[in-house]
């Protein structure tokens, strides 16, 4: 008989570009449990969502997770099968056509027209000028064209679609745990007060959100932290109890590992404040968190603590901020860094006043340096002979911008010796600024599409 004091929750993507053959083996798992389970996807970051505003700026259609078909497509047929309900934020800055193209996916597949249900409230851009505006935002979008502005909302609208029967949720911008705590709050029935128990499965979302990486792939470290098979790292599982703990595993003959080492990375991960994990649902403590490995490749997380929700909800504001120019050259051989180096600071000087210029070595220093170029200042040459220069810079003012990308190409003859495999770049940017918008403000909820609204 199905175990129905759990919910098994299973994670196939911790970002947009994640791998599209991870949801496979979840799903066979969550078939194999026998019990009530859902699949996510979690594809949206503050950059994604900047991303996804300027490709619906180009294309009103357009907006939503890039990837969605090869997301979808694989499992949808299982997953309506076995009624394994998917929630996703894949939406981005375009949920209702996100929600119309996973309708289509299914009847270009055959099968029969899904559910799907659109959560809506996150856009909060019509408040921006008489509500988000304070002395500090105001100074940071000054003279700036406002493109976006979205508030992270939490897991109710989530749990309710799912308690009306929706196949699939298409979310936009909510908080990523959120994704894992609607189907535990739709499961288990708990009160919108019953702050441990959504603690534990908020908690449980934090493991699951990033996919992989709990269950080895951003742990491994060959010779400190190895993991097996990580080409093959099979995507994680959550078993969210009733009383909010869960066990967290992966699918058998996957690669990776899930123990307690892989646990408590990711749940200290982005984590500023262990008694006061802030969300749209609780405020999580994991100060008295329980990690225990019940058994190969399953952990147990139990103890958390909840405490009464944030009056108010972030909102990030995405606001036009000028344009990125990059240039790359390439150097090798003989005296290749001191080549590169001086092609460096003939860029420097060529493009004096146009700004700071972020200069990286790549082969010698490119994490570690710094957007003002000051690293190159203080360092003396090395002896690496190969070498690739990347210069680049913000402007507000395109043709400025393009000058970069012109003194770039110009080293091909202008020296140094020995230049080569220029690449240039200029894109329109995207700035985000933060802040706290009382929560009374943004009403939530959900649009169940009806049959054929993707034709």
């Amino acid at each position: 008989m199905a175990n129905t004091t759990v919910i098994h929750v299973g994670s196939a993507a911790g970002f947009s570009g994640d791998r599209t053959d991870a949801a496979g083996p979840v799903v066979d798992a969550l078939i194999q449990t026998g019990g009530p389970a859902c699949l996510i996807f979690e594809t949206l970051a503050e950059r994604t969502l900047a991303l996804a505003q300027l490709a619906r700026l180009q294309d009103p259609d357009g907006g939503f997770e890039p990837m969605l078909d090869e997301l979808v497509r694989p499992v949808l047929a299982r997953c309506l099968a076995h009624r394994i309900p998917i929630v996703s934020n894949f939406g981005a800055a375009n949920p209702l056509g996100a929600g119309r193209r996973i309708q289509a996916i299914a009847r270009s597949l055959g099968l029969r027209e899904p559910r799907v249900a659109v959560v809506h409230g996150d856009d909060v851009a019509h408040r921006v000028a008489d509500t988000l505006m304070s002395a500090d935002l105001a100074a940071q979008l000054a003279g700036r064209a406002v493109i976006s502005a979205n508030a992270y909302i939490g897991a109710q609208p989530i749990a309710d679609a799912l308690r009306a029967g929706a196949d699939v949720v298409v979310t936009g911008r909510v908080a990523d745990p959120s994704l894992v705590l609607g189907p535990a709050l739709a499961h288990h029935g708990w009160a919108l007060d019953d702050w441990d128990r959504i603690a534990g499965a908020t908690m449980a979302g934090h493991l699951l959100e990033c996919g992989a990486q709990v269950t080895g792939g951003y742990y491994a470290d060959p010779g400190v932290k190895d993991v097996p098979d990580l080409a093959r790292v099979g995507y994680p599982i959550a078993a969210i109890a009733q009383d909010g703990s869960c066990t967290v595993f992966k699918p058998e003959g996957t690669g990776g590992r899930v123990d307690g080492h892989t646990v408590k990375e990711q749940l200290l991960y982005e984590v500023h404040d262990p008694r006061a994990y802030l969300t749209p649902d609780v405020v999580a403590d994991i100060t008295e968190a329980r990690v225990e490995q019940v058994g190969r490749d399953r952990v147990r997380l139990s103890g958390v603590r909840g405490h009464g929700r944030p009056d108010t909800l972030k909102v990030n504001v995405c606001f036009e901020s000028g344009w990125l120019a990059e240039g790359e050259i390439s150097y090798a051989g003989v005296r290749a860094e001191q080549r590169a180096r001086l092609a460096a600071e003939v860029l420097t000087q060529r493009l004096n006043g146009l700004g700071p210029l972020r200069i990286d070595l790549i082969g010698v220093a490119s994490v570690l340096a710094d957007d003002q170029g000051r690293w190159l200042q203080h360092t003396d040459p090395g002896s690496a002979t190969d070498v690739r220069l990347r210069v680049a810079t913000r402007h507000a003012d395109k043709a400025m911008a393009q000058r970069l990308m012109r003194e770039v190409t110009a080293l091909y003859t202008c020296g140094p010796a020995g230049g080569g495999g220029v690449r240039t770049a200029l894109r329109p940017t995207l700035g985000t600024a933060s802040c706290p918008m009382d929560r009374a403000l943004v009403p939530t909820g959900f649009r169940l599409l009806d049959e054929g609204d993707g034709a």
